[in-house]
């Protein structure tokens, strides 16, 4: 026999012997988990990278509040907007900020957690802007606002409805500012 090789007697003792589970470290208990991975579903939100009750609660809270407010800015300019290009996208606007107040409280009662009740300082901040197209760029600021803070946090929502909910509020906002720089550019 060579170097480095095993006899094939010394193989099949060393078979038998891990069948019988007499071979050393062998036994036929099935070992309990132990990875992360494999404990995954235990896991704590925070653990996981997720975003913890209180994060989410503060997080839609501070939504709620300003889309509060953007819904206030799309209401009251749509008013001044009347007889202009501006009045029909004010109104989608305002449609669409009172439709994620509604879906914001929903997941804010989902989550067992009381809504604030404040309207965000946005709201005094546009109307005292005298020009409707200046209010409106404005407006299309705190658009991008919403957005980039939905961006930061759909990474860490765990939950699938609440991710659905904010990633399609994401997308709405986006489609919003983008009517608004075309209505913009073209003077309204």
């Amino acid at each position: 026999m060579t170097r480095g090789t095993i006899s094939h007697r010394a193989v099949m003792r060393l078979a038998a012997g891990m069948m019988k589970g007499h071979f050393s470290g062998m036994s036929n208990d099935r070992p309990e988990p132990s990875s992360p991975a494999c404990l995954a579903h235990e896991a704590d939100d925070a653990y996981m990278g997720y975003a913890t009750t209180d994060e989410l609660a503060a997080f839609l809270n501070e939504l709620l509040e300003a889309e509060r407010a953007g819904t206030g800015v799309a209401l009251r300019s749509g008013e001044a907007a009347v007889g202009t290009n501006f009045a029909d996208l004010l109104r989608d606007v305002h449609h669409d900020e009172a439709r994620w107040c509604a879906m914001l409280l929903k997941q804010l009662k989902v989550l067992g957690v009381p809504a604030s009740t404040k309207i965000g300082a946005f709201q005094e901040k546009a109307l005292a802007i005298p020009g409707l197209p200046e209010r409106m760029a404005f407006l299309n600021r705190g658009q991008g606002w919403v957005v980039k803070k939905l961006r930061e946090m759909l990474p860490k929502v765990r939950d699938d409805g609440l991710h659905r909910d904010l990633a399609e509020m994401l997308q709405s906002h986006e489609v919003n500012i983008a009517r608004t720089n075309e209505a913009l550019k073209a003077g309204g």
